[in-house]
């Protein structure tokens, strides 16, 4: 997974630089599996991200890093939170 690292650190870089960015964060299970969060304001930039060419070219090698993955989009609908 030494090429792995690389690829994930210059894809956070690129996301945060697109239109719409709002949070991106990385997760690794005690078990090797890792989650990749990235959270855009809206549809139309998030859309723009899923359609940057060297965003999908990546995602073309997800086969070479991962046994399986999948990729889910959602819409959030309802928001709450607190500050201590």
């Amino acid at each position: 997974m030494a090429e792995y690292l690389p690829v994930a650190i210059e894809m956070m870089k690129l996301a945060r630089t697109m239109p719409g960015f709002v949070d991106a964060k990385s997760f690794t299970a005690e078990d090797g599996e890792n989650v990749l969060i990235v959270t855009f304001a809206d549809r139309a930039s998030h859309n723009a991200w899923r359609d940057l060419p060297r965003h999908r070219e990546v995602q073309h090698l997800a086969a070479n890093f991962y046994v399986e993955w999948s990729l889910q989009v959602a819409e959030e609908t309802r928001s709450t939170s607190s500050d201590r």
